[in-house]
């Protein structure tokens, strides 16, 4: 695949027409966003958004299957998390059985928990505007960008333009966990030649993402009145000592860090999310859980980051008081390596002439400290990219999503359909040309 020499000095006819039948569907791409946001797609509770999605593609006349969840991983990437039956993915293919170039546009449909949602402006789900927002529980983060994403094929068809190559829609669950979503998506049809994810980190071209472990430590006490509380031992208090060798942990990886995370002061971060302990506010605590999350540089192996927690936890098992017995460590949710993005990819270079032509600016980078599905698709030998809506307060109280920045990111992935398409004909004229 050779880089795309395309000119972006004016649109042509046809591009004009396609943006302003973006401009056409921004009710419809809100109002997509809306109805996904409506329904509170946390782990396990993912049917309703599902049908709401799966009917929307179906309106649009639109091929559709259902990809299950696997029942248990295949490799290090898959970690084990608890699920619910009947579970699964969506994909919609085009032109599947196209020679030319195929593209994938992946999002995401499930949620991180919103409580406590008494500090919410309003209810989560309920997906209201204000002042050119449009707030609620994954409207950045990332339902926008998965109804600009498909608004954007409904945009060619509204324009008269044909799509003929082959484009694989995505719509998967589990990124905000495992990623197992996307990895089964990918092991039913592995095909691709680049792939964009408008997840919600603005009109940036993502070069790097970290890698990411989540563990969860518990330990036993010794349960006890406490009217002599000296005769049990408190779990929640000594689950707590975990958190300094982890800590320090932390600061071993963010020292000596290696570009792009060079520029960046702490990359790298720990976070202790959940702790549970006890059942009784009168008695001493017999069992106590830690749950978090660690990042690291794409250069080190997830293994060698699940031996260093586990050292951080035998560090310590040495400052534990008499009776704490049962001290261990599990891996669940993610633990997926980072990785670089392969920047001189003719996708890349295709989305920078695309931003260009939109906006009359170079196409800005950005190194995640977090980890999205894109990993999946780079280990799969697929390059791709991030480029997306602009969110506020995603994971947090009042998410939102700015609403101008929906509409530049339908236009950015309607006019890189168009262009994909005509550099993709290039392609097949040229190896026709060759043999």
């Amino acid at each position: 695949m050779t880089t795309p020499q395309l000119s972006t000095d004016a649109l042509d006819a046809n591009e004009r027409r396609l943006l302003d039948a973006c401009d056409d569907l921004m009710p419809e791409t809100l109002a997509l966003t809306s109805a996904l946001v409506r329904e509170y797609s946390v782990l396990g509770a993912e049917a309703g958004v599902l049908e709401v999605m799966e009917s929307h593609l179906l309106d649009m006349g639109l091929p559709v299957e259902r990809v299950p969840l696997p029942e248990k991983g295949a490799d290090a990437e898959q970690a084990p998390v608890a699920r619910g039956v009947d579970r699964h993915n969506l994909i919609s293919v085009i032109n599947g059985t196209s020679s030319r170039p195929h593209l994938i546009f992946n999002g995401h449909l499930d949620v991180v928990p919103a409580e406590p949602l008494s500090m919410w402006s309003r209810p989560p789900w309920e997906a209201w505007q204000e002042d050119g927002w449009l707030y609620g529980r994954g409207a950045g983060d990332m339902k926008a960008g998965i109804a600009a994403m498909v608004t954007a094929v409904a945009a060619m068809k509204r324009a008269g333009l044909e799509i003929d190559f082959p484009l694989t829609l995505q719509t998967v669950i589990e990124e905000e966990c495992t990623g197992h979503g996307a990895l089964a998506c990918l092991a039913r049809d592995g095909r691709g030649d680049f792939a964009l994810i408008p997840e919600p980190f603005g009109a940036t071209l993502t070069t790097a993402q970290i890698g990411t472990l989540w563990f969860k430590v518990s330990l036993d006490g010794v349960p006890a009145h406490v009217l002599d509380t000296a005769a049990g031992a408190n779990a929640i208090e000594a689950i707590q000592s975990v958190v300094a060798p982890l800590k320090a942990l932390e600061a071993e990886l963010n020292a000596g860090r290696e570009p792009p995370y060079d520029e960046i002061e702490h990359p790298f971060n720990l976070n202790i999310g959940k702790i549970e302990g006890g059942n009784w506010a009168s008695s001493v605590p017999s069992r106590a859980t830690l749950e978090g999350r660690i990042g690291f540089a794409p250069e080190v192996r997830v293994e060698d980051i699940m031996e260093k927690v586990r050292r951080c936890v035998e560090a310590a098992s040495a400052s534990l008081g008499p009776g704490i017995s049962g001290l261990d460590v599990e891996f669940h949710g993610f633990r997926s390596e980072g990785h670089h993005v392969d920047t001189d990819s003719p996708g890349v270079a295709l989305l920078a002439d695309c931003h260009r032509a939109l906006t009359g600016e170079d196409l800005p980078s950005v190194a995640l400290t977090c980890t999205t599905d894109l990993r999946a698709l780079n280990r799969q030998g697929i390059a791709g990219t991030c480029y997306g809506p602009v969110a506020e307060r995603i994971h947090g109280i009042d998410e939102r999503v700015e609403i101008a920045s929906i509409q530049h990111t339908l236009k950015a992935y309607a006019l890189f359909l168009y262009r994909w398409g005509r550099w993709a004909e290039g392609q097949v004229a040229s190896d026709t040309c060759s043999q």
